[in-house]
């Protein structure tokens, strides 16, 4: 069972390096998803994965890197998985 979470981060998290960062984290875990930029300033990600502690994980190592200075708020929502993703992607606008 895929086990898959929707989670928006606020703060100063566009214009250094969030979505690359976050991409090159998701490639040490066994994670599938994307990540983009959203008009109001925030990021949105979606990331899944077949063990919820895996995807724990990530989201921590997250929280834990260099990115975790720039975030001031991340709401994290449970979500249906998507099985037909692959890989972990940057969506742009």
């Amino acid at each position: 069972m895929m086990t898959a979470k929707n989670v928006f981060y606020s703060g100063r998290v566009q214009g250094v390096g969030f979505r690359y960062s976050t991409k090159r984290i998701a490639s040490g875990f066994d994670v599938t998803g994307w990540v983009k930029n959203l008009p109001d300033g925030r990021v949105e990600m979606l990331a899944q994965s077949f063990e919820a502690d895996e995807l724990d994980a990530f989201l921590e190592d997250i929280q834990q890197s260099s990115l975790g200075s720039h975030i001031k708020e991340r709401e994290v929502n449970a979500v249906a998985a998507q099985p037909n993703l692959r890989g972990f992607s940057i969506l742009r606008d």
